[in-house]
């Protein structure tokens, strides 16, 4: 399952998984592109670890790693909770 975290103001969308039993946490990010149709990257944390990057520059990608590096606290916490809806109570 994945649940929301972010949506950004140029559309793209960052979601996690629930955390797996060996204790990492899936970070899906997509862009909607006119061209490709969508830009995609995934990180694995806590290693951090980059695959299936398609589309972004390398300036994007480090933005997105800065990003996620900034808010993997959050993440890794919502993903015990099933997310930040039920982690907030909304």
């Amino acid at each position: 399952m994945m649940y929301p975290f972010l949506t950004l103001a140029d559309e793209t969308e960052i979601t996690h998984s629930e955390m797996k039993p060996d204790g990492t946490v899936k970070v899906y990010i997509e862009t909607p592109d006119e061209n490709d149709g969508f830009h995609n990257a995934v990180c694995w944390l806590p290693e951090y670890r980059w695959e299936d990057i398609n589309g972004y520059s390398d300036e994007e990608i480090e933005e997105y790693k800065e990003l996620i590096k900034n808010n993997a606290h959050l993440i890794m916490e919502f993903s015990t909770k099933g997310g930040f809806k039920n982690a907030s109570g909304f």
